[in-house]
């Protein structure tokens, strides 16, 4: 066994690089083939950090009910070791990086729970394709560094507690995950970045506009603002403006009080009067009409609502939270939307990414979906192979994180149907993706023209089109050159720096 360097403990990290570091030591020092480091978060496991494993195991949450190793590992104050010849499926069937899409026939297999503040944090596991090489011996080094892992944790949750204090967020809501498909699964700089713009303003009372494209989880970023603030005891009312019909949305919004129109039998109150105390959130408010935006812009000024029909208005205390996918200083000038209201939603304007510029961002969310298919298809194992995955980072994706799932969700389907067998492992090759991207993978397996389908389409818009072609051309000379940069540069004919940066800014480098 290798021994620690108990030094790379001891200098001052960021939580995510130290907890990166413990299992990477882990790893070495049991000269094994994957190590997992895995949160409890309810009744699933998400994985925080990983070494040996394939990427989009990150993304991926493991229910503790459909994995009984893990069940047994979270059950026990004492590590567990699993004998080769265990019939319990193991969880990262497949999953083994090197061995991706291969079944764990024979191998070695270990975990320990761990505890902070005698609560049960997490899990610790440790796999090794050859058998013996956790033996005895192994169990009980396992057991005698459990102290240090958990020590580490404390430390990273300590570090996170005074960033949290600077930002004046509960530390405990700063990490809170509240479900798969709710929670918002992204390490790339671009996603960090707005993760923390949301940590400075959720604290505040202040309007936030959620600016960016369709699909991008505009609403998961609204939910989290709300469970971040003051107010996270109280209501978040969600309301789609689009779907409000005009002659309803200002009933909707205010309420109204008997008689004020036809059918109106009683006092109903307004989607604002529910969300007093708590949070409303706006979704797609380009499309409220101009006569309720005079009468939410009076909301926003001195926190008024007057119901329809009614004489006098009523007081309401309540946090606005708006989205929009559209441009509204466009819609300001074409006189589709006031002014004075644009500037009072938009005190804190916060920018989410696009899936394209997030870098390998896409295969985390794809190991998300890919688990939540895996479960609910009752498959043994479901993973990408490596074209699949070239794939995923290579589209566009006008329809961002929607249009993943569920193109995942299309190919999770159309793969169970071509097994023989439930207990076998499935692997989604690009064909079943359903990407009209041909073209670049042929490009990044080595092609040396890019056929005619590559070319950006013209429907989308210029900035896009140049990004789209920057980037196959930066994955033509790195996939020519071997993944060496500084020879791309050379063939692309670019400052090396440079090429460095503009990978960074197109999401192709973290």
């Amino acid at each position: 066994m290798t021994p620690f360097n108990l030094q790379d403990f001891s200098v001052s990290l960021p939580p995510a690089e130290r907890l990166q570091g413990l299992v990477t030591q882990l790893r070495r020092h049991f000269s094994c083939g994957a190590v997992a480091l895995l949160r409890l978060n309810g009744d699933s496991l998400r994985p925080v950090a990983t070494d040996g494993l394939a990427q989009d195991a990150l993304g991926r949450r493991f229910e503790l009910a459909q994995h009984p190793r893990l069940a047994a590992i979270a059950a026990s104050t004492q590590p567990i070791r699993f004998d080769p010849a265990s019939q319990l499926p193991d969880p990262y069937d497949g999953l083994l990086a090197g061995h991706e899409g291969e079944p764990l026939a024979v191998h070695d297999c270990m975990g320990i729970s761990l505890y902070v503040e005698n609560d049960l944090w997490g899990l610790l596991t440790l796999d090794a394709l050859t058998a013996g090489t956790l033996d005895a011996h192994a169990i009980t080094q396992l057991d005698r560094y459990r102290s240090l892992a958990e020590a580490t944790i404390r430390l990273a949750e300590l570090e996170q507690e005074r960033l949290s204090r600077r930002l004046a967020i509960s530390p405990s809501l700063a990490n809170d995950d509240s479900g798969a498909t709710e929670e918002i699964v992204g390490q790339s700089r671009a996603m960090q970045a707005v993760l923390r713009e949301v940590e400075i303003v959720a604290g505040s009372d202040l309007p936030v506009l959620l600016r960016g494209e369709t699909g991008v989880g505009k609403e998961l970023f609204a939910r989290r603002l709300h469970l971040l603030s003051s107010r996270r005891n109280e209501a978040l009312v969600h309301v789609n403006c689009a779907a409000l019909p005009e002659s309803l949305a200002e009933s909707e919004l205010f309420g109204h009080i008997k008689g004020a129109f036809s059918g109106a039998t009683g006092d109903r109150a307004g989607r604002l009067d529910a969300a007093d105390k708590g949070t409303i959130f706006l979704d797609e408010v380009g499309e409220l009409p101009l006569s309720v935006q005079a009468k939410l812009l009076r909301t926003l000024q001195n926190g008024e609502i007057q119901r329809l029909g009614a004489d006098h208005p009523r007081t309401v205390d309540v946090r606005v939270i708006a989205a929009t996918n559209r441009d509204l200083q466009d819609l300001v000038r074409q006189g589709h939307f006031r002014a004075d209201l644009y500037h009072r939603l938009s005190v804190y304007p916060v920018l989410i990414p696009p899936l394209r510029e997030r870098g390998t961002d896409v295969l985390l969310l794809a190991g998300c979906f890919l688990e939540i298919n895996r479960a609910r298809l009752g498959i043994r194992s479901l993973r990408l192979d490596a074209n699949a995955e070239q794939a995923l980072l290579a589209y566009p994706w006008p329809g961002n994180v929607r249009e993943l799932e569920h193109a995942i969700s299309r190919a999770a389907l159309k793969a169970a149907n071509t097994m023989q067998e439930r207990n076998q492992i499935i692997t989604v090759d690009p064909r079943w993706l359903g990407l009209d991207l041909g073209a670049e993978i042929g490009i990044l397996q080595g092609s040396d023209s890019p056929p005619e389908s590559i070319q950006p389409s013209s429907a989308l818009p210029l900035k896009q089109q140049v990004e789209m072609t920057q980037r196959t051309a930066i994955r033509q000379a790195l996939s020519r050159c071997h993944g060496n940069w500084s020879a791309a540069a050379r063939v692309l004919d670019v400052n090396s720096s440079n090429l460095h940066k503009l990978a960074r800014r197109l999401g192709l480098k973290q």
